[in-house]
């Protein structure tokens, strides 16, 4: 599958789109992107052209959310994280970044795995992220679109080994390696200056994941195509289909998305 000729001028914003809406990105659609800027070749415009594709794909009824998370190994409940929701970026890209400094983004409150979104949905799908419990629960942005029939993106030739959401199916299928045991609260500062508190069980680090075996059963299942965006390889998934397809799967072997050499000691 492809989205039109090729060639070594800069790729502008009318071709991204183009290309996206070949790929299967509908008017309405709400899709949150996993992105390299690099992976998609010479866009004239930058970061900010490939968001104004994007936004043109969905069209008005749609929404386009980013990943800005800001998470590392170190944090805990003796070194719990702290993030001003209007300052600090995120370490998932330039794109997203682009989208969190747009006016009109909406970021949601979380302090390791907060997301930006731009479009008609922005606030019902980032709303409620403070009160979840683990970081890609059922009622973080990651959850709800799940469960409200969006999709996943992984554009740029980004990989499954990139997706959050993935995260959020380990999460719902209970798979014992992913959870610090204790709760951590982490500080989470509005725009206004109000700091809240966020309580939750934050990511376990130092676990290899071999994320790309989803990409099988979900080819199988039909929950993903496959195509150009730009220059580079682009993957999109239906965010149910990784509800669907891998719970079951974990809750069988909980190891599932492990890597080979960590399986034993699961």
């Amino acid at each position: 599958m492809t989205g039109g000729a090729r060639g070594t001028a800069p790729i502008d914003r009318v071709r991204l789109a183009d290309d996206l809406r070949v790929l299967g990105l509908r008017p309405g659609d709400d899709v949150l992107v996993h992105s390299s800027l690099r992976g998609l070749g010479h866009v004239d415009g930058g970061a900010s052209t490939v968001v104004d594709a994007l936004l043109d794909a969905v069209g008005p009824d749609g929404t386009v959310l980013f990943p800005t998370i800001t998470a590392t190994a170190d944090h805990g409940p003796a070194h719990p994280p702290r993030v001003v929701l209007a300052d600090t970026p995120g370490w998932t890209g330039a794109i997203p970044e682009a989208a969190r400094v747009r006016p009109g983004a909406v970021r949601s409150v979380h302090p390791t795995h907060s997301v930006v979104a731009l479009g008609t949905r922005a606030r019902e799908l980032t709303d409620g992220h403070a009160s979840s419990v683990t970081p890609c629960d059922a009622s973080s942005p990651y959850g709800k679109l799940a469960d409200r029939g969006g999709r996943v993106l992984l554009l740029g030739g980004v990989t499954h080994s990139s997706s959050t959401s993935l995260h959020g199916v380990e999460e719902r299928a209970g798979v014992p390696h992913h959870l610090q045991d204790a709760p951590t609260d982490g500080v989470v500062v509005l725009p206004d200056g109000t700091e809240v508190i966020v309580r939750g069980r934050l990511h376990l680090w130092g676990w290899d994941r071999d994320f790309e075996r989803v990409a099988e059963p979900l080819r199988a299942a039909d929950m993903q195509r496959c195509g150009r965006v730009g220059a580079g390889d682009a993957t999109l998934v239906e965010a149910r289909g990784y509800v669907d397809v891998l719970v079951p799967l974990l809750r069988t072997d909980p190891t599932y998305l492990l890597a080979k050499h960590e399986r034993a000691r699961a």
